[in-house]
């Protein structure tokens, strides 16, 4: 009898009237969302204008989606195009499937061409969104949750995954390995931000560190799984692809610190200026503000000072009015004593 695990969704599709809720869907537009929005905070801080990630992810998304998808489906081809399966199912994207190896290169040609429209350099806008595209590795993968897929070997321990019966599964606990590889996304966007304001990486070094985190964590969860797969020499393709990803990001990232050491100072033509001027002219409004509001407490000063002297002039109990009252008090003495 088990314990303790991780219970698994009862379905992974809420119906609102006509339209289903797909837990999968959701978890890859969370993801999308908060690598653009931690995306753009890291592109404004290197010194770029504010949107301009989310315009280049309107490049990169569908190009990544379209990507994953392809990879998904060349490297399980039996899932769609044996005997007795629909080909129509490879279209189905929201029944799950999307490899993050074609989702990223793919993703890349379509960063490559929405940075060229902008005149920006690719490498410096994918050091910005690496972390954040970590964060949404990390979100994603809990689609593989609502869909319960992808989990590893059988296990009895407390935080095992609990399947139920279903096409191609067995009931029973599992590994969790959908959060063994989030966990390990949020860890690896941790080190590429602590990293990044350690040694002020640039030139594509910081999405070269998040590539190789990813790829050695991929590596040993990849090894757990034991859902179908394709084995080149005994080991999973996924395991050679993460295996041949870690080795080029480790070359590009000791290439790239010796050939072009640094940080860019420019990441986006223009930016800089704009910013120097809008602050140019917060300060000039600033100032007149303070000298308007300078002139203000002047004129109401002047006004205090004119009712000050005429509320001195009638008061009996200044002395510096004896002068004016004497006077009277004299004539008024003489007329008395005329009488």
């Amino acid at each position: 009898m088990d314990l303790a695990y991780i219970p698994s969704p009862s379905t992974g599709v809420i119906d609102l009237g006509p339209i289903p809720l797909r837990g999968y869907a959701f978890c890859i537009i969370i993801g999308v969302f908060v690598a653009v929005w931690f995306g753009n905070k890291r592109w404004v801080a290197r010194g770029g204008r504010s949107g301009t990630v989310a315009d280049i992810a309107v490049w990169a998304v569908p190009f990544g989606l379209v990507g994953g998808r392809l990879y998904h489906v060349i490297t399980d081809y039996q899932l769609y195009f044996s005997e007795g399966e629909n080909w129509v199912d490879a279209f189905k994207i929201w029944q799950g499937g999307l490899g993050i190896w074609g989702a990223v290169a793919l993703g890349a040609v379509g960063a490559w061409i929405g940075c060229r429209r902008r005149g920006i350099p690719l490498p410096a806008w994918a050091d910005a969104l690496a972390p954040g595209l970590a964060f949404a590795q990390a979100c994603g993968r809990w689609g593989n949750w609502f869909n319960q897929e992808l989990y590893g070997k059988a296990t009895d321990l407390p935080w095992a995954l609990k399947i139920s019966e279903g096409p191609n599964r067995v009931a029973g606990t599992y590994h969790p390995t959908f959060l063994y590889e989030s966990l390990w996304c949020i860890g690896a966007g941790l080190l590429v931000i602590w990293a990044d304001r350690r040694f002020k990486l640039g030139h594509g070094r910081v999405f070269a560190l998040y590539v190789a985190a990813y790829c050695a964590g991929r590596g040993w969860i990849e090894y757990m799984r034991v859902d179908e797969a394709h084995h080149i020499l005994g080991l999973r393709l996924n395991v050679w692809t993460a295996l041949i990803v870690f080795v080029l990001a480790v070359a590009y990232f000791v290439i790239s610190a010796k050939v072009r050491p640094g940080r860019e100072e420019v990441v986006e033509p223009g930016a800089a200026e704009e910013a120097a001027a809008a602050a140019e002219a917060g300060d000039a409004e600033g100032v007149e503000g303070v000298e308007t509001a300078k002139d203000a407490k002047d004129d109401a000063g002047e006004g205090s000072k004119g009712s000050g002297d005429a509320e001195r002039a009638d008061d009996p109990d200044d002395p510096d009015d004896s002068a004016t009252r004497k006077p009277a008090k004299n004539g008024t003495a003489e007329a008395a004593k005329n009488g």
